[in-house]
C-alpha cells in the first residue's frame, strides 16, 4: 500500500499504516519510521543529552517497535512508540556513571548569535538537571508537543500527575534561569 506524501496525515491513514505494521507489512514500518524518526530522535537527544547515545536509543527503540509489532494494542500507536522509547532511555540513563554529560552538538544547528548560543546552552542544562521523571514530562510536552493525555499514556500514569510533572519541571527550569537571565538583563 502506498501511503500519502503529505507530512499532514489524518488519523484514518495513520491507524491502516498501524493495522498494516502489525501484519508485517514493511511499507507500512518504512512508513510509521519515516512518521515517528524526528520526534523520537529529538525525545531520546533531550532525555540523554548526547547525540551518539540518543542514536543508539533511537534505533533501538524502532528495532524494539519491530519485533514487538504483534504486542501492540489499542488506537494510540504514538504513546506506545514514545514509551518504547521512554524505557530504552531510562536504560541508558540508569546503566550511566555520571548524569553530568553534555553535548556540543545540540547547540551548534544554525546560525545564532552569541546571546542566543549561551542561553540554548543553559537552557539545555537546566533541563539536563531535572529528574528523569521531570525531564521526560517536560520534553513530551514542550518539544514533542505532546497533550498531557498522551503524556500521560506515555508515562503510565493519571492525567493529573503528568500535569504536575509538566508544571514543576517548568517551574524548576525557571528557578534555574532566573539568575542566567538577570545577569544578562544587567550587563545589557
Amino acid at each position: 500500500m502506498a501511503f500519502g506524501g503529505a507530512h499532514r496525515e489524518n488519523d484514518e491513514e495513520l491507524m491502516q499504516a498501524v493495522r498494516l505494521f502489525c501484519a508485517n507489512d514493511p511499507g507500512a514500518f518504512q512508513w510509521l519510521h519515516k512518521r515517528f524518526s524526528k520526534s523520537i530522535y529529538r525525545f531520546c537527544l533531550k532525555m540523554l543529552s548526547d547525540e551518539d547515545a540518543a542514536k543508539d536509543a533511537y534505533q533501538e527503540t524502532f528495532i524494539k517497535a519491530y519485533e514487538h509489532r504483534a504486542d501492540f494494542r489499542g488506537d494510540n500507536f504514538p504513546a506506545w512508540i514514545f514509551t518504547i522509547a521512554r524505557r530504552v532511555c531510562l536504560n541508558v540513563i540508569r546503566s550511566r556513571r555520571s548524569d553530568d554529560v553534555f553535548d556540543e552538538v545540540l547547540h551548534s544547528a544554525g546560525e545564532c548569535s552569541e546571546d542566543d548560543a549561551y542561553l540554548r546552552l543553559h537552557i539545555q542544562k537546566a533541563i539536563e538537571s531535572l529528574s528523569p521523571d521531570f525531564r521526560e514530562a517536560l520534553v513530551l510536552r514542550e518539544y514533542e508537543g505532546l497533550s498531557y493525555e498522551q503524556i500521560a499514556t506515555v508515562l503510565h500514569i493519571e492525567l493529573s500527575l503528568a500535569k504536575v510533572r509538566v508544571h514543576r519541571a517548568r517551574l524548576q527550569v525557571r528557578k534555574l534561569l532566573m539568575p542566567v537571565m538577570q545577569e544578562r538583563y544587567e550587563s545589557r
